[in-house]
């Protein structure tokens, strides 16, 4: 089992995040050079699995066949780009269901580490929120924050330390200081 996994958050890291949530596949737009990214790291032998919170199928605001419809159009802007993903996992409830998968619990980053393996030394969670570093650090691996979507929001929240979590301006800018050229 390969356990060199990278986790990425969705919205904010891979594609524009909304204060009204993504509804539709044509509300996703890719963060320019994510897809790029994504099959940069795909290349360098990492499994790229998502881990997102998904609190609009409980709000009522999309469909788990929107949802999937959404997810489609990630995956294939993914593969155009010559990278892969080998698993999405979501959170569909409320933040106040106080389940054990929306993050930071770790209950999507123990799907994953079931069905892909995660070490501490090779995997990452990679998010632009408190929450995404939190739920790498509870799960025992490393966590690196992104200042797009709620990034700068974030650092300025004092949330998460630049001394203790790397920080990167983009998905893109990570993969590069991951992926050594």
């Amino acid at each position: 089992m390969n356990t060199k996994t990278i986790i990425l958050d969705r919205d904010g890291v891979i594609n524009h995040d909304s204060e009204h949530y993504i509804k539709s596949p044509a509300e996703w737009l890719e963060i320019t050079g994510s897809a790029r990214a994504i099959a940069k790291l795909t290349k360098a032998g990492y499994q790229i699995a998502i881990a997102t919170n998904q609190s609009g199928l409980a709000r009522g605001l999309f469909t788990l066949e929107t949802l999937e419809a959404i997810h489609y159009k990630l995956r294939e802007a993914v593969i155009y780009a010559g990278g892969e993903i080998e698993l999405i996992t979501f959170c569909p409830h409320h933040p106040q269901d106080h389940c054990g998968c929306r993050k930071p619990h770790t209950g999507l980053l123990q799907i994953i580490q079931k069905k892909l393996g995660l070490n501490p030394d090779t995997s990452w969670m990679v998010g632009d929120t408190a929450t995404d570093i939190l739920a790498a650090q509870r799960m025992g691996i490393r966590g690196a924050l992104v200042t797009t979507g709620k990034g700068l929001q974030t650092l300025d929240s004092n949330l998460v330390s630049r001394e203790t979590t790397p920080v990167f301006a983009s998905l893109e800018a990570f993969s590069d200081w991951l992926v050594e050229p």
